[in-house]
């Protein structure tokens, strides 16, 4: 997933995450849309518990009779975890009355005139806990406390993209993508159907690997769990004898577009952990770099980059420094100026190397997942409070002793920035750099 280098140089505290949907909780930080008693959307909160986003959205559509599409969200959450956020549904308060659906509650349902669209929050608040520790709990709490100085120094934690973008079970979605943006939507398929095979077996495992093997979408519709309803939407319209292109279009418009953005993803990733292997500073600018300026409320303002020239370079440099700008790469798409100079040779060698360019992602055969691309801060600020209660790591220790000692986490991160990504500069595995510069092709695997 193009994660390959870390922020901080510390060796962190090993253990996991999401031992237990409980153990990773997100409460959406919502923009609640304007009550109107008259507006033609409900607006709910829906707290879910180890649910899927799309899934969760298809099971309200079908319970409701909604086509794909009809109904909003502001941001994706993760799947493992306990959820709350806001969803907006074309449809009357009462239809949600005595809705049930597993793993799922809705409540304070209202009128508004307007419904949400993605990136309409300010951010999340996690309360996680990272178990199964080995170790003195005193150690632990204090290569805690060194991990969080490091980022200190640093300014922030590297602004990745997370797991849960590609899909957190079986990570592919960037597949999918790169295949769509080269041209080819059978390959998308294909690599949407067969693709993380290879790596553990969770269910669904054997159907595809059969079907990488026979490719008879008759057969694998009888071979596919019917709770695989994207695949087998698929398979479908394959057995149908359409083309990739035309199954493609069984899937809701929202998931196609997850695909080409994984993408994306992945190369700012790659572009991102070479950047920080070759020890160009990710929280100030060098020549050749580009700008986003923030707001007062310390978002993303979403104007145009700002170039970084060495004419320009002191300002640019008084602009991140004051809190008014913040260095950012590309995520690549038809319209997005490449960065110049060193970072600029960074960016073109993952592009040559992937065999893609920025008119790739105008796409002829779906011309609605075009990308123009925009702009992503390459560092995430350091919340105010990482830990519970006065901020100091504590480190638990379990009862029971089976799953070990246990330190908490009360994060609040701004939207687009990834918990995970954060939690995995504190938890560590292998080794801190990888020998070898990463690349597309081959890259340690340290998330």
């Amino acid at each position: 997933m193009g994660l390959s280098t870390y922020g901080s140089p510390s060796p962190g505290i090993g253990g996991r995450i999401k031992i237990d949907p409980t153990d990773f909780e997100v409460e959406e930080v919502s923009r609640y849309p304007l009550p109107d008693p008259q507006g033609r959307f409900t607006i709910v909160r829906a707290e879910s518990r180890d649910v899927e986003q799309n899934a969760l959205v298809q099971r309200l559509q079908r319970a409701l009779g909604l086509p794909p599409g009809a109904i909003g969200f502001a941001g994706t959450k993760d799947r493992r975890a306990v959820t709350r956020q806001l969803l907006s549904l074309p449809v009357a308060p009462q239809r949600l009355e005595g809705l049930e659906l597993s793993g799922v509650r809705l409540e304070g349902a209202y009128r508004a005139r307007e419904g949400l669209a993605l990136g309409n929050l300010y951010g999340n608040r996690f309360l996680l806990r990272v178990g199964a520790l080995s170790g003195d709990p005193q150690n632990i709490a204090e290569r805690a406390r060194a991990v969080r100085e490091e980022l200190k120094v640093l300014g922030g934690f590297p602004n990745y993209f997370g797991p849960q973008r590609f899909g957190e079970v079986r990570p592919v979605t960037h597949l999918v993508g790169r295949a769509l943006v080269l041209g080819s939507a059978q390959e998308a398929v294909d690599a949407y159907l067969t693709s993380g095979v290879s790596g553990p077996a969770p269910q669904g495992h054997e159907a595809r690997a059969a079907y990488a093997e026979h490719r008879d979408p008759a057969r694998a519709l009888r071979e596919f769990p019917d709770t695989f309803t994207f695949e087998r939407s698929l398979l479908h319209k394959l057995a149908e004898g359409k083309n990739g292109a035309q199954a493609l279009r069984a899937l809701p418009r929202s998931l196609r577009q997850l695909f080409v953005h994984a993408y994306q993803s992945y190369l700012y990733n790659v572009a991102l952990s070479r950047r920080i292997f070759e020890g160009l500073p990710l929280g100030e600018p060098v020549a050749g770099d580009h700008l986003v300026r923030i707001a007062p409320d310390g978002l993303d303002e979403g104007r145009p980059p700002v170039p970084v020239s060495e004419d320009n370079l002191p300002e640019a440099r008084d602009w991140v420094r004051g809190g008014r700008a913040r260095v950012a790469g590309p995520l690549v798409g038809t319209d997005t100026p490449l960065p110049r100079g060193r970072p600029g040779e960074i960016w073109a060698k993952v592009l040559e190397e992937e065999g893609v360019a920025r008119e790739d992602f105008h796409l002829p055969e779906a011309p609605e997942l075009s990308s123009k691309g925009t702009f992503r801060a390459l560092l995430a600020p350091l919340p105010r409070r990482l830990f519970p209660g006065d901020g100091e790591p504590r480190c638990e220790v379990a009862s029971s002793g089976e799953e070990g000692a246990s330190l908490r986490f009360d994060l609040l991160l701004e939207k687009g920035q990834y918990a995970t990504v954060l939690l995995r500069e504190f938890l560590k595995s292998g080794a801190i750099l990888p020998r070898d510069p990463p690349s597309p092709s081959s890259e340690p695997s340290s998330s």
